[in-house]
């Protein structure tokens, strides 16, 4: 089957890519507006960029039903800060309950339960419940896409304080049993890391 994704809308090339791309690491993004609101959203499409500086990225689609942005974004924009909070199995329930389009006056850490924690280095808050929360500042957004639903944005964010409990990492490393890291599915699923394997590459070629 070879599929032409300008022959579709693009809800049904989304369910393609997220059917696929997976599984998909969680950011749980805090931030804070201009009016001292705090905003928690959770986003799928987060990765790592490079590690000098400590650089990550997400990419906050538009509202699916109107295009507009999301309230994160806004928030960055204007705040030019956030902290990804990692998610851990244990927390993946009030994690879902901030996925909603609030009105931009709630405040998901009250909708969720969790317990905001003022950064060291921003104005945002960290989620105290987290086992491992990244304090950034913006270093770029890139705009893709028009400005309608299916299209949204890549923020990417440099990485200026780590905040990691102390169970969760061992001479250097981080310990995913301890992390209990979840990823996302398709729909309403998610996924555990518990079954790994090991394949030895060549540092350098011969």
């Amino acid at each position: 089957m070879i599929i032409d994704p300008a022959d579709q809308s693009f809800s049904e090339n989304h369910k393609l890519m997220i059917g696929s791309i997976v599984p998909r690491p969680i950011a749980l993004v805090s931030t804070i507006s201009n009016d001292n609101v705090y905003n928690l959203a959770p986003f799928s499409y987060f990765n790592g960029v490079c590690s000098n500086p400590p650089t990550i990225m997400f990419a906050p689609a538009r509202r699916g039903y109107d295009g507009k942005v999301k309230d994160t974004l806004n928030n960055i924009q204007e705040m030019n800060e956030f902290v990804i909070n990692i998610v851990s199995e244990e927390i993946v329930e009030p994690m879902v309950a901030c996925s909603t389009d609030f009105d931009k006056s709630v405040d998901e850490f009250k909708i969720s339960g969790f317990t905001p924690i003022k950064g060291e280095k921003v104005c945002a808050p960290r989620v105290k419940e987290s086992k491992m929360s990244f304090e950034c500042k913006l270093n770029t957004i890139v705009e893709i896409g028009n400005a309608e639903p299916g299209g949204g944005f890549v923020v990417i964010g440099e990485i200026i304080l780590f905040h990691i409990k102390d169970e969760v990492i061992n001479d250097g490393r981080i310990d995913l049993a301890s992390l209990q890291p979840i990823g996302r599915l398709a729909g309403n699923n998610y996924t555990r890391v518990f079954d790994s394997f090991k394949v030895n590459r060549k540092i350098k070629p011969d």
